[in-house]
C-alpha cells in the first residue's frame, strides 16, 4: 500500500509538472501570438494611419505591377502573409519618403530591400523609417546612349530630343555622340511615365526652373562650406546638402498633396 501510494505520489507529481509545462506553454504562445495571414481589407486599415492615402485599388494595381504575391484562397480572396504586408509597406516608404517610380522599387526589391528590418530608423519614430537623404555626390559614374536610354526606358525619341530642347536633360558630348548620366536617364524615364498621361517635355519645364531655384538657394547657404579647402569641413557641408534636399523634397510633396486635395474636395 504505501508503494502504491508513493507511486500515486509520483504519479500526481508528474501529471501537475506536466500540467504546469503545458500552461507556461500556452502563456508563452498567448505572449507571442502567431501572426495570421491578412484580407486586403484588413491590410488597408492597418496602414491607414500611416499611409491615409492607401486603398485596396491601389494594394491591387501595385500586385499587378508584380510588386506584391498575395496568397489566394480556394475563392479567390487575397490573404497577405506577415512578409508581405511589411513589403507593402516597405513599397509604400520608397514612394513616399524617396519618390521612386515603381520601376526602381522593383529594383530596390529584388536586391533584397524588401525587409523592413533593413530600413534605418529613427530614435524615438515608432519604427518609422528615418527620411532618405538625397545622394548629390557622383554615382557610379555609368553613361547611356540616346539608343540604350530609349531600350531601357521605353521612351520614344521624340520626347528626349524635347526633354533636351526644353532643358529637361542635357547629356554629354563625347566624339560627337550623346551620352546621359545615371540621373538623366531616371529623368527621362519618369518623363516617359508621365508623357502616358499627356505630359509633354515642354511642360516640364516648370520642374526644371524650380529645381534650378532650389539648387542656387541651397548654394547660396552653403556655399562658404563648400568651396572650404578643409576636407573635413567640406564633406560635412555636402551631407547638410543632401540633408536639406531630403527636406526640401519631402517640403515640395506635402505642399503638392495639400494642392490636391483641394482639387478632388
Amino acid at each position: 500500500m504505501a508503494a502504491a501510494a508513493s507511486g500515486g505520489g509520483t504519479s500526481a507529481s508528474a501529471a501537475a509538472s506536466l500540467t504546469a509545462q503545458r500552461a507556461d506553454g500556452g502563456a508563452e504562445k498567448a505572449t507571442k501570438p502567431r501572426q495570421k495571414d491578412m484580407t486586403i481589407g484588413a491590410v488597408c486599415k492597418s496602414l491607414a494611419q500611416e499611409f491615409p492615402d492607401i486603398s485596396i485599388s491601389k494594394i491591387r494595381y501595385l500586385e499587378d505591377q508584380k510588386l506584391l504575391s498575395p496568397r489566394r484562397t480556394p475563392g479567390g480572396y487575397r490573404l497577405y502573409s506577415p512578409s508581405e504586408v511589411a513589403r507593402l509597406r516597405t513599397i509604400l516608404r520608397m514612394q513616399r519618403d524617396e519618390f521612386l517610380p515603381l520601376r526602381v522599387i522593383r529594383q530596390e526589391l529584388v536586391a533584397g530591400r524588401g525587409d523592413e528590418a533593413s530600413l534605418p530608423t529613427q530614435s524615438g519614430d515608432s519604427g518609422r523609417p528615418a527620411r532618405a537623404t538625397v545622394s548629390v555626390r557622383d554615382g557610379s559614374g555609368a553613361l547611356y546612349s540616346l539608343q540604350e536610354v530609349m531600350e531601357q526606358t521605353k521612351t520614344e525619341r521624340t520626347l528626349i530630343e524635347e526633354l533636351g530642347e526644353y532643358g529637361v536633360v542635357k547629356g554629354e558630348i563625347r566624339n560627337g555622340v550623346r551620352y546621359f548620366d545615371e540621373t538623366e536617364r531616371q529623368i527621362i524615364g519618369a518623363a516617359a511615365e508621365l508623357a502616358r498621361y499627356g505630359v509633354a517635355g515642354r511642360n516640364l519645364r516648370v520642374f526644371r526652373s524650380s529645381a534650378d531655384r532650389e539648387a542656387s538657394l541651397l548654394q547660396q547657404l552653403l556655399a562658404p562650406a563648400l568651396r572650404s579647402r578643409n576636407p573635413e569641413r567640406r564633406k560635412e557641408a555636402v551631407e547638410a546638402l543632401e540633408s536639406l534636399a531630403a527636406v526640401t523634397t519631402r517640403l515640395k510633396h506635402l505642399m503638392l498633396v495639400a494642392d490636391l486635395r483641394k482639387i478632388i474636395r
